[in-house]
Parts: structure tokens; C-alpha cells; sequence
């Protein structure tokens, strides 16, 4: 996507789009798809508005990307003078009135909106179906983007796969059973998968592909337990790797550097911010860095500490492993002195530094960054085969070997080879090697919003925060009600079709 179109997009087309559906309110106004649908590059247009929804403060700028954060056990709060909405999802005691839900839950609607306008107004021009549908794919592949966040925080959720066209239809919707919006994430996936183009022009990673679609698929199917499909979706990505250009970055930090370059060989979905580009509504708002910074360095380096990990996280993390150097700022200027972080002036714990450390672009304290986010990077792939092959086979070659491709990668210390983290032990049992996983997951993807999945996907809360060995322990984790989201409460006064989740 280049740069002046991505800019124009962000600012115009998300303003245009707000409108047109907001799950707490009546639609104050209403796209008409036969108004403004005239080309395929309309219909583009309004794709593009939707990648700017996600690239937004209440999304992947902050609102949204945070709540998944703070819910995990490797991200905790800091300063405790922040807002009381971020520690009551950090402590698992969120009620439904919790005001980071209430930020990101329709905005997430809008990007379905913005998708559903843009199916509909595909539909609508009487296009020969080669030419319209792998548009139609890249929207379909958005829409399942949002539904597959929604639908693993609020477990049923209104479903809408059609574009909305009576705004009183709005206020009476029910709740769909979480599987029924899990097969319409298939399905558009599918669709996505047989549509879209191998590669995007110029081969950016902020626009869906085949491969993209492809890695959502595997993603979708593990968290579904489907580990058959899990594993045929991820070993297709690995297979046709040079078909899509995907490999793993020599040197793990060059996936958090910004300016990062919009063709990086590892992402295969991107969340692409533009430096000090702000848009309305929030639009290409990045606050990432000051929220993982540390409050009091000099510029461009200071932050809030508002997500900060525990001191366990880092303390449990070999030393050895080049990743975590990555992955943490441990020292920090002030007053142009170089002070360790049992001085820092706010939280005086290791802070994150993938967002922080090299922000591009930005202001003085790294808000508005030239990041582009991933959502999606090969990596995680390899790790989604190494899973489900594990589940189907045990600890087989074959497994073992997309673990340690990751490792390898990860034994490159900047230039200089290391012997840190080792092969995997064939020698591990079925249950063994799945722990590594599982392990390997929360050390390679740390602070990019995966955690948290993985707890609720392996539903493994009661061990990540009340055992003994929890690294960040919260006694009241309740099974029966915190892997879901309350939904929030100006929805149900609105819409008395609606109920809530358990315990809220």
C-alpha cells in the first residue's frame, strides 16, 4: 500500500465509515451501496478503510491490543496510578461497565461494517467474478479478522454478515452461538484463501494473501483443537513459503525496528502505522510505546510504565536467549546517565522494549511510531505446525523441526552465533513437547497479544495465576468467568436481546 494513498485512506475513509454501524447505538447514518459503489476502486476504497479501523487507538493503537496484554500472565500493570479500567482487566475483576471494552467492542463492528458495505457494494457492479473477487476475498478476510478476536473475548456475539440497511434491525439482534460465528470465519477464510492474490502489489504485509488467509485457517483450527486442519493449513504456508516470500528474519530484532520495511520477508499480516500521521477518530493513533516505556528517561525514550511485566517474567527467562535481550529494556538514560532499572524513578521492574526501544518516527516519547505491527509472522506459523503435529504424532522429526528452525534463528545474536536455545530433546514424551510448545509460543511471540489466547485456549489460567509457579498470580481467577469478556452494558440496555456472559 503506499505511503500518501495509506495516509489518505486512514484519515478520509474511517470518518466516512464511522457512521455506518455501531453495535451500542443506532446507525446515524447509513451507506447506500448503489450511491457509492461505481468501480472496483470504490470498493477498494472502503477495504482500505477498514485496514484504517485496525490501525486505530482503540484497536491496535491501544485500546484493544492492551486489554489482550494486561490479561495474560506475561504483561502486568505498572504504575498503579493508571486508569482503573486497565487494572480491573489486569486483575480479573472487569465489570460491564469496563471502559477499554467499551472503547474497542464497536470499533471492531465498524471494521465488520466496513466489510459487509464493501461485499455488498462488490456485489452491486456487475463485475465478472475474476476481477471482483479477490476484492470481495480481501474483505471477507477482514471481516474474519474481527469476528475471530470477537468471538474468543465474548464467546456468542452478534453475528452480521450482511450489510445493514434498517437501522431499527440494529437494536434487536441476539447473540449467535459461538460456533456458528466460528464456521462464518471459515467460510470467509476459505473464500479468502481460494481469491486472494499470492502477493499484494509491491508485496506489502498490510494487505491479505493466500498465505495470509491460509495462516488464519491454522490459527483457527487450533484454537478450534482441530489439529488435522491446524496442521494442513500451516505446512501449506510452509511449503509454498517462496511462493509467498516468507522466511524468518535473520536477526529477531529486526522485526521491532521501525521504520520496518512494508515487504519483511516474516510478516505475513502487518498492522502498518505511519509516523506522526494522525488521522480522525484515533485513526493511525499508535500509543504502544509510551504505554510499555519507562516513565522519566529522556527523549525519545521516555514512557508511562502503565503495561509493565512482573519481575518474574523476567527473572524465569534465560539469560542466554537473545530474545529477551530483545524483549526488554533493563537500562534507561536519564539526565544522560545510564541507569539500571532497579533506579528507574516510576516502576522500577524491566520494562518492554519492542514497541519502545526503536520507535522510528515518533513523537518524544515514541506515540505515533512507524511500526508496523505483526499480526501474523511466520514464526508463528512454524509453532502452529510444531503443535498440531505434536498433538497428532507426538515427537516426531518433524516436529521437533519447526521448533528448532525458530530456535535457530534465535541462537543469531546479532551477527554472532550462540548455542542457546538447543534442539529440542527427542527424547521428550507427546506431553512433554506440547509444554515446549506451548513454552516456545509465550518466549517468541512475548507482548504481541498472543498469550492470552493460549491461556484460553488450553484453558490454563488456574496454573498461569494460582500456582506456585505462576508469574503473575491472581487468586480470584475464576474458570467460570474469565475467559470470556463482559459484554458492555450500554449494549444491553440498548438491545434487551442481548444477555450477559457468566459472573458479570
Amino acid at each position: 500500500m503506499k505511503k500518501h494513498l495509506h495516509r489518505i485512506i486512514l484519515i478520509i475513509i474511517p470518518a466516512m465509515l464511522a457512521s455506518c454501524f455501531d453495535i451500542a447505538e443506532k446507525p446515524v447514518g447509513l451507506l447506500d451501496p448503489q450511491a457509492i459503489f461505481r468501480t472496483p476502486k470504490d470498493v477498494e476504497a472502503v477495504i482500505f478503510g477498514a485496514y484504517g479501523w485496525i490501525a486505530s487507538e482503540r484497536l491496535y493503537g491501544r485500546q484493544f491490543v492492551s486489554a489482550l496484554m494486561l490479561r495474560d500472565d506475561m504483561s502486568d500493570i505498572g504504575d498503579r496510578g493508571t486508569p482503573a479500567e486497565r487494572q480491573q482487566v489486569n486483575d480479573f475483576n472487569m465489570d460491564d461497565n469496563n471502559y477499554m471494552v467499551y472503547q474497542f467492542w464497536p470499533y471492531w463492528y465498524q471494521v465488520i461494517s466496513a466489510a459487509n458495505a464493501a461485499i455488498t457494494g462488490a456485489g452491486s457492479l456487475g463485475v465478472p467474478a475474476a476481477e471482483i473477487n479477490p476484492l470481495v476475498a480481501e474483505a471477507r478476510f477482514i471481516r474474519a479478522f474481527a469476528y475471530f478476536h470477537l468471538v474468543r473475548l465474548f464467546g456468542d456475539i452478534p453475528y452480521v454478515d450482511f450489510f445493514i440497511a434498517d437501522a431499527e434491525s440494529v437494536s434487536k439482534l441476539n447473540r449467535t452461538p459461538a460456533a456458528v460465528v466460528y464456521k462464518g470465519i471459515r467460510a470467509d477464510l476459505e473464500f479468502a484463501k481460494q481469491w486472494l492474490p499470492d502477493k499484494q502489489p509491491a508485496e506489502v504485509r498490510s494487505r491479505a494473501t493466500k498465505g495470509t488467509a491460509a495462516a488464519y485457517l491454522a490459527d483457527l483450527y487450533l484454537t478450534l483443537h482441530d489439529y488435522t486442519g491446524a496442521y494442513r493449513e500451516a505446512k501449506w504456508v510452509i511449503e509454498n513459503k517462496s511462493r509467498f516470500g516468507y522466511d524468518l528474519e535473520p536477526d529477531f530484532q529486526t522485526l521491532f525496528q521501525a521504520p520496518q520495511a512494508n515487504d519483511m520477508q516474516e510478516h505475513i499480516f502487518a498492522i502498518d502505522f505511519l509516523g506522526l500521521q494522525i488521522g480522525l477518530a484515533g485513526a493511525n493513533d499508535d500509543i504502544m510505546a509510551p504505554m510499555t516505556g519507562i516513565r522519566g528517561g529522556d527523549a525519545p525514550r521516555s514512557g508511562w510504565s502503565v503495561i509493565v511485566p512482573s519481575q518474574r517474567v523476567f527473572d524465569t527467562w534465560d539469560g542466554r536467549d537473545y530474545r529477551k535481550q530483545v524483549s526488554f529494556d533493563t537500562t534507561i538514560l536519564i539526565g544522560g546517565k545510564v541507569v539500571p532499572y532497579t533506579e528507574f524513578p516510576n516502576v522500577r521492574r524491566p520494562h518492554i522494549a519492542k514497541y519502545a526501544r526503536f520507535a522510528g518516527n515518533s513523537n518524544a516519547e515514541g506515540r505515533d511510531s512507524d511500526q508496523n505491527y505483526a499480526a501474523m509472522r511466520y514464526a508463528e506459523v512454524l509453532l502452529i505446525a510444531a503443535e498440531a503435529a505434536g498433538e497428532l504424532g507426538g515427537t516426531t522429526n518433524e516436529a521437533m523441526g519447526y521448533v528448532n528452525e525458530v530456535r535457530a534463528r534465535a541462537r543469531n545474536r546479532a551477527g554472532t552465533l550462540t548455542d542457546f536455545p538447543a534442539d529440542v530433546d527427542p527424547k521428550l514424551s507427546k506431553e512433554e513437547f506440547i509444554s515446549l510448545v506451548l513454552e516456545e509460543r509465550r518466549l517468541e511471540l512475548a507482548f504481541e497479544y498472543k498469550r492470552w489466547y493460549d491461556i484460553q485456549r488450553r484453558k490454563l489460567g488456574e496454573v498461569a495465576f494460582k500456582d506456585s509457579s505462576s508469574l503473575e498470580p491472581h487468586a480470584n481467577f475464576s474458570p467460570g468467568r474469565d475467559y470470556l469478556m463482559p459484554i458492555p452494558r450500554v449494549d444491553l440496555q440498548t438491545n434487551p436481546n442481548l444477555t450477559q456472559n457468566p459472573g458479570y
